[in-house]
């Protein structure tokens, strides 16, 4: 808790040179970002996600990817292409404590070698129909999907289903009734 608490103050501060979060969201940082981050690792454990390391695309502000460091020790892999924020990814890492599993790629997806891994999470990376394109080359069957929806997630995974297979569900977000998180496995471009 004590280097949960430093990365939010450093994550404040930083704040005022770049903008991490939002300011409405300050106030509920706890609940808005550190506890929905948190949630992920619990779905994870409790859908037994398999080893690897962990891929977060669009880390931003570092949710959920750098909480899910702090959670659990495991590799992760923070995907960041804006430069200003794969450096600040990269000192709340160390805030952390948690260099020692982290690695900040500071590349657009596109240029990241394929390596495949256990988890994927983006949470505000992009539209599932834009986000499966991406990201299927680093999944192999077993590899659980954690993706962060707000309002949208039904009808987003709806809209995929016309074109991707899997395994898919959705959970509701512990920390706001409207939003919620779909979880797949198995995810593949379907036949034509």
């Amino acid at each position: 808790m004590d280097s949960i608490t430093a990365f939010v103050d450093f994550l404040f501060q930083e704040g005022e040179s770049q903008n991490l979060i939002s300011a409405s969201s300050r106030a509920h940082v706890w609940a808005r970002h550190i506890v929905d981050s948190a949630q992920l690792a619990f779905i994870a454990q409790a859908q037994e996600a398999p080893d690897g390391p962990w891929l977060d695309l669009g880390s931003g502000a570092g949710f959920p990817g750098l909480i899910i460091a702090a959670l659990m020790h495991r590799p992760v892999i923070l995907v960041e292409s804006r430069r200003k924020r794969a450096d600040f990814l990269i000192a709340a890492a160390d805030i952390l404590g948690v260099s020692d599993h982290v690695k900040v790629d500071g590349r657009r997806l596109e240029l990241i070698e394929t390596q495949k891994v256990g988890v994927i999470s983006a949470r505000a990376f992009a539209p599932l129909e834009r986000l499966f394109p991406l990201a299927e080359r680093f999944s192999r069957s077993e590899t659980l999907w954690l993706l962060p929806k707000g309002r949208s997630a039904q009808s987003e995974l709806a809209d995929a289903r016309k074109t991707w297979q899997g395994a898919f569900h959705v959970e509701q977000s512990v920390t706001d009734p409207e939003a919620a998180i779909i979880v797949a496995r198995g995810v593949r471009r379907g036949k034509k």
